[in-house]
């Protein structure tokens, strides 16, 4: 019987996950007992993706306001901080903010505008350009923006995010004095102490920042690198991909993950004979094009896979081979021509023209923007998502 279904992806439910739980136990037998109940069969190649939520919360991967205040008070001592380039979030960096404050002895908080790193917007573009602002030039007060712009709530969270950062810092104690610059050097004719918070650019930020004459320059990866008084850590990214867990604490992207996936996948093999592929994922990697928010707050989207989710896709557009080599085809004819040309296609298409048009981007960011699509964020109560068909093609 000729195929008529290909990719197939099924978000599993399984318990909640606290710490201390068996993470790869319980990975495995989620996706065992779904294939008994929903009725499907495990094969080579299908695709085991756990988000990074409850492989944190099985290994207890926590921190307080305090650990994060100890570290930055520890590594910035009495000196005036500059925090520069923060996501606006209450999720990803209130908790964060309220520890940095605590350890802190004054503030100075430099915010990109119009938008964030990931595209929470403090002020509409069309703005700037009514007032004759350029946010690659221009270095704004809060004074100097209020005058400009008022007082803007996210049309999402209800949330004036100025208003909101500034209070959290000054209800610590804490004096705190706010800029708006998108040029990393701007903060150092205020302090030559930073904090820079940025994600994707830290590492050109704290390049420039370094060369420019800074004392001391953090980022987000540099706090939590290590256990503060019992806390939870990040070796490679410190608080960056944290998420808030209760009001004094944070939930931190979860620690050497590699060993899980390589378990979960010899555990699969050893039960049912099959060489299933498996990653942790967080954030997908894709932009939401009327909220603007481009989705990856997390370093990564994928902090461990198996070896068979390494590299990109390797595929020829179908549209291009019908239009062009196989123009004069039609029906029958066509798809055995097009599916020929599949089988025997080489295995670099990088450059080819009939690759031209598919997406050129990694298996793991495709996977994992599949992943966090399929589970959500909020209570469907599928945190691992089972994938079938992904490295299939028209021939298969």
């Amino acid at each position: 019987m000729e195929r008529v279904v290909g990719t197939v992806v099924r978000g599993l439910r399984g318990p909640i996950i606290n710490n201390g739980d068996n993470i790869e136990e319980i990975v495995v037998q989620t996706v065992l007992n779904a294939a008994t109940v929903d009725g499907f069969s495990i094969e080579d190649r299908d695709i085991v993706t756990v988000t990074e939520s409850i492989v944190a919360r099985a290994q207890g991967n926590y921190a307080t306001i305090d650990n994060i205040a100890a570290d930055i008070k520890g590594k910035f001592g009495e000196e005036t901080v500059g925090v520069i380039f923060p996501i606006l979030s209450r999720n990803r960096f209130a908790n964060c903010l309220r520890g940095i404050a605590k350890g802190a002895q004054k503030v100075v908080l430099m915010l990109s505008y119009p938008a964030d790193e990931v595209g929470n917007h403090l002020v509409d573009i069309d703005e700037l350009d009514a007032k004759g602002i350029n946010p690659w030039t221009d270095v704004l007060t809060e004074a100097q923006f209020r005058e400009f712009f008022g007082y803007i709530k996210h049309p999402f969270t209800g949330v004036d995010y100025i208003e909101y950062y500034k209070g959290l810092i000054e209800a610590e104690g804490v004096a705190c004095e706010v800029i708006f610059s998108n040029n990393p050097k701007t903060i150092l004719n205020y302090t030559k102490n930073v904090l820079t918070c940025d994600i994707h650019t830290r590492f050109r930020t704290k390049r420039i920042l370094t060369n420019n004459g800074a004392e001391k320059v953090f980022g987000l990866d540099d706090i939590l690198t290590q256990s503060i008084d019992g806390s939870g850590f990040n070796e490679a990214y410190g608080l960056l991909g944290s998420n808030k867990a209760t009001e004094e604490s944070v939930k931190l992207f979860p620690n050497n993950c590699q060993p899980i996936v390589d378990g979960i996948q010899a555990k699969i093999k050893e039960i049912t004979g099959k060489t299933v592929e498996v990653m942790v994922y967080g954030d997908g990697a894709f932009k939401d094009p009327v909220g603007k928010i481009w989705e990856l707050a997390d370093p990564v989207v994928s902090p461990a896979y198996t070896a068979g989710l390494d590299g990109t896709p390797n595929e020829v557009k179908l549209k291009y081979l019908a239009d062009n080599n196989f123009s004069h085809l039609r029906g029958e004819e066509l798809k055995q021509a097009i599916s020929k040309y599949i089988q025997n296609k080489n295995d670099d298409l990088v450059g080819a023209m009939e690759a031209q048009g598919t997406t050129p981007r990694r298996l793991t960011d495709l996977i994992g923007s599949l992943s966090d699509l399929t589970s959500g964020s909020g209570d469907k109560g599928t945190p691992m998502i089972y994938i079938q068909g992904y490295f299939d093609n028209y021939t298969k």
